[in-house]
């Protein structure tokens, strides 16, 4: 149990670095060209974010425990970027099917997801692997 928490622990922390890093940093010129079609800061609901991040951390460590057999890195990984691939599909071109957002925003949010999750996946089976 110490290793399943852990490793979500371990995913939150990184997926929430890398949120910051990828829209609080690099995609905040494509965020401020378009800023219509956000919420301004001062609304938007951190705290939920988080509990946003928390559950998908949740979702995708015991979706590897559950789902993966055996568990090793290398398992870890190609789930992680199985599960990049379908979030960041759905997240990039998805949106940009009905929102009005250029393509290069689409596109971010599609290797952004891709990154995340394989991150999330290398994460979980390094820390998972030995309760094989």
């Amino acid at each position: 149990m110490k290793r399943f928490i852990g490793a979500i622990v371990a995913v939150f922390l990184a997926w929430s670095v890398l949120d910051f890093l990828i829209h609080g940093v690099l995609l905040q010129s494509s965020y401020r060209a378009t800023a219509h079609l956000w919420r301004p800061e001062n609304e938007m609901n951190m705290v939920l974010m988080s509990l946003v991040t928390l559950t998908m951390s949740i979702c995708v460590v015991t979706a590897f425990r559950c789902f993966i057999s055996p568990r090793s890195l290398a398992n870890g990984f190609k789930f992680g970027l199985l599960g990049g691939l379908a979030l960041g599909t759905s997240a990039g071109f998805g949106s940009y099917c009905f929102m009005p957002i250029p393509l290069s925003l689409a596109v971010s949010w599609f290797f952004a997801s891709l990154l995340v999750l394989t991150v999330s996946g290398f994460l979980a089976g390094l820390i998972l692997s030995s309760e094989n």
